[in-house]
């Protein structure tokens, strides 16, 4: 006759489909080890890395097949003006998330300036050479980027070009459209930077200026030399607050506890004040 008992093998089957079951609310499955989750996570971020690393390719690529003679203007003055070659300067530039900056500068009615600053930034290195946990540093590193000038602490050389007028900035206009110039402004000091732009670069320009549009006069026009001597009178205040500012007294803190112990009645109060 047949058992009334069930089979061992087929008890051990439903009681561990039970098990699985009560756990899970499934059938019972196979759980992977630890080492084996976290080896498939790093796999999967490591391709992530590759993706974007090939999308950031195709999108300077992009770039680059759009670069005219209206950007080679651009890298030309920055790469004279910085000391860097103009192979660096186009990579940064087609690298750069504000790329779209320099399309509306171009653009008719566009905006009216083009920041760049040079400067220490704290850039992420791998370190896995120095870390055991391969773990990113952050390393100030001299870089070239494209800004609006109001989200960045300014603590190196501003390049800037400006506009003259409304018309679409193309090639053969760019020469007479746009000026460029530079803002030193390194270790942070504004007030320097700027007064030597202005004594040195600024007024001497302007005092050797012969075409001063409507007025016929030029620099013997009275509204222009008041407009000269307004700018000197600035620069030499400017000139004067940085050096007050420089020369500034530090105030040592003093401890006056000592002097607080001794006072024990009002009298005293009265004798110290």
């Amino acid at each position: 006759t047949e058992s009334s008992y069930p089979r061992h093998g087929e008890n051990l089957k439903t009681r561990s489909t039970e098990l699985g079951s009560a756990v899970t609310g499934s059938s019972l499955t196979t759980v992977l080890p630890a080492s084996a989750t976290v080896k498939k996570s790093v796999v999967l971020s490591s391709e992530s890395r590759k993706e974007l690393a090939k999308q950031a390719k195709v999108t300077r690529e992009e770039r680059r097949a759009q670069i005219d003679g209206r950007h080679r203007y651009l890298i030309s003055r920055l790469a004279d003006g910085i000391d860097l070659s103009e192979e660096q300067v186009e990579e940064t530039i087609i690298s750069d998330d504000k790329f779209h900056l320099i399309e509306q500068f171009f653009a008719p009615n566009g905006v009216k300036k083009l920041l760049f600053f040079y400067q220490d930034v704290l850039q992420q290195t791998s370190s896995a050479s120095s870390r055991s946990d391969g773990s990113m540093n952050s390393l100030p590193q001299k870089k070239l980027f494209i800004t609006m000038g109001s989200t960045e602490d300014f603590t190196g050389i501003c390049a800037f070009f400006l506009r003259t007028s409304d018309e679409i900035i193309t090639a053969s206009n760019i020469s007479q459209e746009v000026n460029f110039g530079m803002f030193d402004c390194t270790n942070g000091n504004i007030l320097l930077g700027l007064e030597f732009f202005l004594s040195q670069i600024m007024i001497p320009a302007l005092k050797s200026q012969q075409n001063w549009g409507a007025v016929k006069e030029g620099l013997k026009n009275s509204q222009i030399q008041e407009f000269l001597y307004s700018v000197d009178k600035f620069v030499g205040t400017l000139s004067s607050s940085r050096q007050n500012i420089e020369d500034k007294i530090q105030l040592t803190k003093v401890d006056i506890d000592i002097y607080v112990r001794n006072l024990q009645n009002p009298s005293d109060y009265i004798t110290a004040g």
